[in-house]
């Protein structure tokens, strides 16, 4: 069924409103000479990538007669499988499929995806509240997931074959718009073949997994990570399936996300009755946003975010029905966008009042204020935890407010980001990117200001009004306080069908697929801006390497090298300091230490002992910490840093790329 717009002006006026967000996109690049910024080496390759994955691909459809869609993704399978590894990947498939028995306990078999979330949400809740008990290992967690998948291997079969024969009827349907998207969405997971290498990542996310598999348990003492108990679902999820492959698995898990957010889109496509091209059309433009293989290489949160949103909102888009399972996996839902980050709670807010409007029959029922209560209460761990520990819930955020003795007495904040929230917002974002997140500009790419009269028109009728109204508030929302662009991802992702129901109101198809496939090639041409990795050529390299992670962590974090050779050949010393820049502690747990704002009480000493030219404080302080091992770029010493390893008797024990290992002796061999 085809939907038709109803407007009060003309479709004419409707089809102007589209143009004239193409017409500012184009005067946008050229008044910002956005030419300039084009990573066009990225782009090349990228290319050159998915014509490597279509002729992988063509013996599969010459011979085998399959359909492109078909056959590109058992290329891209197979290839995350090669590049990330076996285990991880069989890991991240045993997780899912005892996330999809669990939840479909509870939500029925009908939904497979929602079913999936609705389990991966019990397990991170439970994991969360078992975090710091010595329970986790892989013959706890391991016996635990094949028991729910041998429980209900009967269902898992028949929604197995009901998703494939769903598949193969979206394929048939539209072929050809099948196979671009397939070959997009797998060109954007190639983020996830990727070793975890940012930031934020090897300073505070790799911590909990890291601590799992060598400690079975987690430590909650922020004195050295003031994020130690911010929320951590994201990072249970990672530790269980880290304890599973015996190594990282970060890249299947987020494939994992993935592939939940397209189904999610998908069902909010269909239910928009926008026909099987259009649906695959919203997947492509999905696929084509910078932000998703940025957040393929990393363990930030809206990764799974916008996956669990997106399905939260199809939840609601459905006719009223299935009560109790209705509410069941909506209460799930929501408690793991708590369990994530309480941003991504707060920006769900518009879809608990749609769906309490849409539903509000729910409202007079008991069942209501018990699913509410029951979200708080199985997404609360980590908050739970950080108030009994260090009397602040949200630690470090607001700590003016509950003065925790783990940080200064002020709401943590970061300057960069508070460029000014106004109606400009969306044109600065995509132009300048830069001013609004660590990448370059274009890096969030091109739907907001080329689509933003789609986006007026979807706002305008009243099929699509809803849905682009929550997707709206869920990016106001959190830019509101703090013009971070990643924060707007999972709102800009929900929108992404209604922007599509828009132009297919307002535009004959041959139109609107240009605009269609200009948006995507745009966003697709900028990809590589969207983080430090892709912009840098990591991707290439690591083909070239084939999935060998060591090379190339030696050529970007070289610490992540030698903390693999502090754990092989001094596993039981003492504390590991790391001076240099890239803050590589967080896979060392509770040895792991750094001088910078995360342990607010060693920067003050490491303040103190710099100003001691004589190096006897840093000496103090290295004995005061019990720091045995230390990691460091001698090019970043600073001369009181140098004095305070030579009256330690430091030593050098192994150098990769410019970063070095240091031993301090302490009487005992290591």
């Amino acid at each position: 069924m085809e939907y038709t717009m109803t407007l009060p002006r003309s479709k004419q006026a409707a089809e102007g409103m589209v143009w004239a967000g193409v017409g500012a996109c184009i005067a946008g690049l050229l008044l910002h000479r956005m030419w300039t910024v084009l990573p066009a080496g990225r782009f090349g390759e990228a290319l050159l990538l998915a014509a490597l994955a279509s002729l992988l691909a063509w013996p599969l459809v010459r011979w085998r007669r399959m359909p492109w869609a078909n056959a590109l993704l058992l290329v891209w399978i197979g290839a995350l499988v090669a590049m990330a590894g076996l285990l991880p990947a069989l890991g991240v498939a045993l997780l899912l499929a005892a996330a999809l028995a669990l939840g479909s306990l509870l939500i029925g078999d009908a939904r497979p995806a929602l079913a999936c979330a609705c389990g991966l949400a019990i397990l991170a809740c439970l994991g969360g509240w078992l975090a710091p008990l010595p329970v986790h290992r892989i013959w706890t967690w391991g016996p635990l997931l094949l028991a729910l998948a041998a429980w209900r291997l009967r269902p898992l079969g028949d929604q197995l074959r009901t998703s494939l024969q769903a598949w193969n009827r979206a394929v048939l349907e539209a072929p050809r718009a099948a196979a671009w998207s397939v070959l997009a969405l797998g060109l954007a997971a190639t983020g996830s073949w990727l070793p975890t290498m940012q930031h934020d990542d090897i300073a505070y996310h790799l911590g909990l997994p890291w601590q799992w598999l060598t400690t079975g348990r987690y430590a909650l003492d922020p004195t050295h990570q003031v994020w130690t108990m911010a929320p951590w679902a994201g990072d249970v999820l990672n530790g269980i399936v880290q304890l599973l492959a015996q190594s990282e698995a970060r890249g299947p898990l987020n494939a994992g996300w993935m592939v939940l957010t397209c189904a999610g889109l998908w069902r909010l496509a269909a239910g928009l009755a926008l026909p099987a091209a259009l649906r695959w059309a919203t997947l492509a433009l999905f696929a084509s946003l910078p932000m998703v293989p940025a957040l393929m290489a990393s363990m930030q949160t809206e990764a799974a975010a916008t996956a669990t949103g997106v399905l939260l909102a199809s939840l609601v888009m459905e006719p009223l029905g299935r009560q109790g399972r209705s509410l069941r996996a909506g209460l799930l839902l929501f408690a793991l966008l708590l369990a994530l980050k309480p941003l991504h709670a707060l920006a769900a807010l518009p879809l608990l009042a749609w769906a309490a409007l849409r539903h509000r029959t729910l409202l007079t029922s008991w069942r209501w204020p018990v699913a509410a209560a029951l979200a708080l209460v199985l997404g609360a761990s980590s908050y739970t935890y950080a108030w009994t520990v260090a009397g602040n819930p949200v630690l470090p955020l607001f700590n003016g407010v509950f003065q925790s003795p783990y940080f200064g007495a002020y709401n943590f904040g970061d300057a960069r980001w508070h460029a000014g929230f106004d109606a400009t917002l969306a044109w600065r974002m995509t132009f300048q990117t830069s001013r609004y997140l660590e990448a370059w500009d274009g890096g969030i790419g091109f739907v907001l200001v080329a689509l933003g009269g789609a986006g007026l028109v979807a706002v305008w009728q009243s099929r699509t009004r809803a849905l682009a109204l929550c997707a709206l508030a869920m990016m106001a929302v959190p830019l509101a306080g703090m013009q971070y662009a990643r924060y707007a991802h999972p709102g800009l992702v929900l929108l992404l069908p209604a922007l599509v129901a828009a132009l297919h109101a307002a535009l004959p198809m041959p139109r609107l697929r240009w605009v269609l496939v200009g948006t995507c090639l745009l966003n697709l041409a900028f990809q590589a801006n969207a983080q430090w990795m892709l912009h840098t050529g990591a991707i290439k390299r690591s083909i070239g390497l084939l999935g060998r992670d060591t090379p190339l962590l030696a050529r970007y974090v070289p610490e992540r090298v030698l903390a693999a050779a502090i754990r092989e050949r001094a596993p039981d010393r003492g504390a590991v300091l790391v001076l240099s820049s890239a803050p590589a502690y967080a896979e060392f747990g509770t040895r792991g230490r750094t001088a910078t704002w995360y342990a607010p009480r060693v920067e003050a000493a490491r303040q103190v002992a710099d100003g001691d030219a004589s190096g006897r404080a840093w000496q103090a302080l290295l004995e005061r910490e019990e720091v045995t091992e230390i990691l460091l770029r001698p090019t970043e010493l600073t001369p009181a840093q140098r004095a305070g390893l030579q009256a330690a008797g430091a030593r050098r024990m192994l150098s990769v790329g410019e970063a070095e290992w240091w031993q301090r002796p302490t009487g005992r061999a290591p």
